[in-house]
C-alpha cells in the first residue's frame, strides 16, 4: 500500500489511532526490557552484592521485584534464567491487567461499534470466535473497532473452529434471558455469531493459519462450515427459523485489513460474495466523507449479488468496513503499511478461559479449554508455535492456566483452583519432555467474574492442599 501513505483517508479517526498507538507502546513496553535485564543479571550473578543489584535493576526496568529464592542460589547453582524469564513474562502480563482500566480509558469510549450501535442494528448479543492465533488478540479494539461489553463475547479457537455444542448452550441461555426480560430492550433483537479466520498476503504458504496448514481456502471454508453447523444445530433443536444470524470475516494479519463475506437470505457464506477492504480503502482514498460512505454502500450492494441483506446486517457490515479503514491507516502510519513481524511473536500461552483485559496483537496465544484432552488441538498448535519462538532459542514456554469463578457461588474459587491444578498437571504430562528439561513453565491464575479479583497468580508452593 505504498502509494496510500502520501494521503490520509477522510473516514479515518486519527485521534483514536493515536490513542491506540499509545496503548500499544504502553503494553509492549512492559515486556521489552525482559531479555536485556536477564542478560545483565547473567553477567553479574557471581558478584557479592548480586541480589540487591538485581532487585534494584528489576524495579527500575520492570517495576516489580524478582523471586528471592531464585536469586539467592545463583552463586552455587547458577542463575535459573529460564525460570526468571517465565516469572517476568507472567508478572508483566499481570501488570498489563492491573493497569488495563487506566491504559484503555482514553480509547474505550471512542469505539465505532458499541452496544448502542449493535442494538440499533437489532442485535442483543454478538458472539465472536476468532482463531486463537496471537495476531488476532487485538481483533476487537484494533481490527474491528468494537467495544468490549457484556453483550459482546469473544471465544477463540485454533482455526476459528468453535465448539458448536458450547455455542448452542450460549445461544439457549441468551434466548432465555431475552424471553424472560433479563435483557432490557432486546425483546425483538437477534443473536449474531461472527467467525473470524485469517491469512497472510505476504507469505501465504507459511504465515497463514497454522491450524489449517496455511491454506486460506481451507481456513475460510472450515469457519463457514462451523457457522452453518451452529445454525443447523439451533434449527434442529428448537425449530426451523430459530437459528441465529451469522457473519464470516477474514483478516489479513500482515495489514489488519478485513475481507467480509456477505450472508445470503439463509445466512450462508461464499468466497465469491465478499468485500475486500483493501480495495475499498484504495477506491475511497481522497473522497469526501459522504461520497466515501456512498462508495462503501455500493461495494456492499455489488458484493451481495442480488441477495437481500437484513437492514441491521447491512448497517453493521458498512460500519465494520468503515471502522477498519482506520486500522488500515494505523498500520500504514505506525508499522510502515505491513507489520515488521508478520508471523508469531507471542509472549505466552493462556490456557483455560480468556483474559479479556489484554487486547493487543501477538501478546499471547489462547487455548480455550475445560480439559487438556478437549483442548488438545489448540494446545498442540500453541506448543508448535512456541517451539519455534522460544524453545529453539533455549527459552521456556510460559503457560498461564487461567480460570474464572463467581464469588457469589459458595466454593466456586476452590473448585476453579482445583481445575487449575488438574489442567496444569495434564499439560505437564502431555508435554513431559519439555517439562523435564525446564522448557515448560505453568503458572496458575484465577479471576472473579463478579468481583475485583483479576488474574491472581497462584503460588503453587503454598496451595498444594488444594490439589
Amino acid at each position: 500500500m505504498g502509494s496510500e501513505q502520501a494521503c490520509e483517508h477522510t473516514l479515518v479517526d486519527r485521534d483514536l489511532n493515536q490513542r491506540l498507538f499509545t496503548y500499544e507502546m504502553q503494553v509492549r513496553g512492559r515486556f521489552a526490557p525482559i531479555i536485556e535485564l536477564l542478560k545483565d543479571l547473567s553477567a553479574m550473578q557471581h558478584e557479592a552484592d548480586f541480589i540487591a543489584r538485581a532487585q534494584q535493576l528489576a524495579q527500575q526496568r520492570l517495576g516489580y521485584s524478582l523471586p528471592e529464592p531464585l536469586l539467592g542460589v545463583a552463586w552455587v547453582n547458577g542463575l535459573d534464567l529460564r525460570a526468571l524469564h517465565s516469572h517476568c513474562i507472567f508478572r508483566s502480563f499481570k501488570a498489563c491487567i492491573e493497569h488495563a482500566e487506566a491504559d484503555q480509558a482514553p480509547w474505550i469510549e471512542r469505539m465505532a461499534i458499541d452496544q448502542a450501535f449493535l442494538h440499533a442494528c437489532a442485535y442483543h448479543t454478538v458472539d465472536v470466535s476468532p482463531c486463537s492465533d496471537g495476531r488476532l488478540q487485538g481483533l476487537l479494539p484494533f481490527v474491528l473497532r468494537m467495544a468490549s461489553h457484556d453483550s459482546i463475547g469473544v471465544k477463540a479457537y485454533a482455526g476459528a473452529l468453535f465448539d458448536i455444542e458450547l455455542d448452542l448452550a450460549d445461544w439457549t441461555r441468551r434466548e432465555l434471558e431475552r424471553l424472560s426480560g433479563a435483557l432490557p430492550g432486546a425483546q425483538d433483537g437477534d443473536y449474531l455469531k461472527i467467525a473470524v479466520y485469517h491469512y497472510s498476503t505476504s507469505d501465504p504458504c507459511l504465515q497463514g493459519c497454522a491450524a489449517h496448514g496455511s491454506s486460506d481456502e481451507q481456513a475460510m471454508q472450515a469457519a463457514a462450515t462451523r457457522l452453518q453447523g451452529l445454525r443447523a444445530a439451533v434449527d434442529n433443536t428448537f425449530g426451523q427459523g430459530a437459528a441465529p444470524q451469522t457473519l464470516l470475516i477474514g483478516v489479513d494479519t500482515d495489514t489488519d485489513a478485513i475481507l467480509v463475506h456477505l450472508p445470503d437470505e439463509h445466512s450462508a457464506h461464499s468466497a465469491l460474495r465478499s468485500v475486500d477492504n483493501v480495495q475499498v480503502f484504495r477506491e475511497t482514498l481522497g473522497l469526501p466523507a459522504p461520497q466515501a460512505r456512498q462508495a462503501i454502500a455500493r461495494a456492499v450492494e455489488a458484493a451481495a449479488g442480488g441477495h437481500s441483506l437484513r437492514p441491521g446486517m447491512r448497517h453493521l457490515v458498512e460500519r465494520l468496513l468503515e471502522a477498519n479503514l482506520s486500522q488500515i491507516e494505523y498500520v500504514i502510519r505506525h508499522h510502515a503499511g505491513r507489520y515488521t513481524i508478520i508471523g508469531h511473536n507471542e509472549r505466552l500461552i493462556c490456557a483455560g478461559e480468556a483474559v479479556s483485559e489484554v487486547q493487543l496483537r501477538n501478546k499471547f496465544y489462547f487455548a480455550h479449554l475445560d480439559t487438556v484432552e478437549e483442548g488438545a488441538a489448540d494446545m498442540d498448535v500453541g506448543i508448535k508455535i512456541f517451539n519455534a519462538l522460544n524453545v529453539s532459542r533455549g527459552l521456556p514456554v510460559p503457560v498461564l492456566v487461567h480460570f474464572n469463578y463467581r464469588a457469589r457461588v459458595p466454593g466456586a474459587r476452590e473448585r476453579a483452583l482445583q481445575r487449575c491444578w488438574r489442567v496444569k498437571a495434564a499439560i505437564e504430562s502431555r508435554y513431559a519432555a519439555l517439562h523435564a528439561q525446564g522448557l515448560l513453565h505453568c503458572q496458575m491464575a484465577l479471576s472473579d467474574q463478579d468481583g475485583s479479583e483479576r488474574c491472581t497468580l497462584i503460588d503453587a508452593s503454598q496451595d498444594v492442599s488444594a490439589h
